[in-house]
């Protein structure tokens, strides 16, 4: 069986701002997109695993990790873990980069 991935344009790769978080929302899922300071692109959900919630798009970005703008709770960009002492998880989303354009890919 073959999967056809959902490509779906989000952002011009030029006007990611480096090191500050973007909110696009699909459907009824809002998501922070952040573009690295090595160039990468980066997807997470833009909600808080914390049970009283937040924004992560406001958030300190560090490295390969964002910072909860609330609850000071450390997340990375790659898988959505909390690190510790806390725990929890928010989704990731698969991105690409063709030229100036920016894909969500599901």
């Amino acid at each position: 069986m073959r999967t056809t991935k959902e490509k779906i344009r989000v952002a011009d790769y030029a006007a990611l701002p480096a090191g500050s978080g973007q909110v696009i929302k699909i459907e009824n899922e809002e998501i922070a997109l952040f573009r690295l300071t090595n160039g990468e692109v980066k997807a997470i959900e833009n909600k808080s695993p914390h049970p009283k919630g937040g924004t992560l798009a406001a958030g300190m970005l560090s490295g390969e990790f964002i910072y909860c703008p609330v609850y000071d709770w450390k997340i990375s960009l790659q898988d959505g873990r909390v690190q510790a002492p806390e725990s929890g998880k928010v989704k990731t989303y698969n991105i690409e980069v063709e030229g100036d354009s920016v894909y969500l890919v599901r």
